[in-house]
């Protein structure tokens, strides 16, 4: 099975207060860590997480977090000047996405990632990305 993108609202509503989403979180990352289907991220994930909590006066809990991403994500993606090329290039096609998003598409399309799995409706925008929620 193709790999599939993790972006960081997942991890977010996981680790979260209780919501809507967060328990199709948690089961959607319960059954990735026990499935074939390779699951990734990127480095700009990882920071996403450190700067909300840090914002939010949460710095502990961002970090355990970070830490459980990186123990259950085997491969984070490093973010390149190619990325970013075609991040710009995906943020002058599609005008109303936002440049995180927009580096996350260009990680993945790099790298032949079809998928992405987000509560983030912008994606939808990408034609090239599918996005699917847990």
């Amino acid at each position: 099975m193709n790999p599939v993108f993790i972006d960081t609202n997942i991890f977010m509503y996981a680790a979260g207060a209780a919501h809507p989403h967060k328990q199709p979180s948690l089961q959607f990352l319960s059954k990735m860590s026990q499935s074939k289907t390779t699951v990734v991220t990127n480095t700009e994930v990882l920071q996403e997480i450190l700067y909300r909590y840090r914002k939010i006066n949460k710095q502990p809990m961002g970090f355990q977090i970070f830490e459980k991403i990186l123990t259950i994500i085997p491969i984070i993606l490093p973010i390149t000047k190619t990325d970013m090329i075609l991040g710009q290039k995906l943020l002058l096609k599609y005008e109303k996405i936002e440049p995180r998003d927009a580096i996350h598409a260009a990680v993945m399309l790099n790298r032949q990632i079809k998928t992405v799995c987000s509560y983030d409706k912008h994606f939808d925008q990408i034609k090239e990305v599918k996005r699917i929620t847990p």
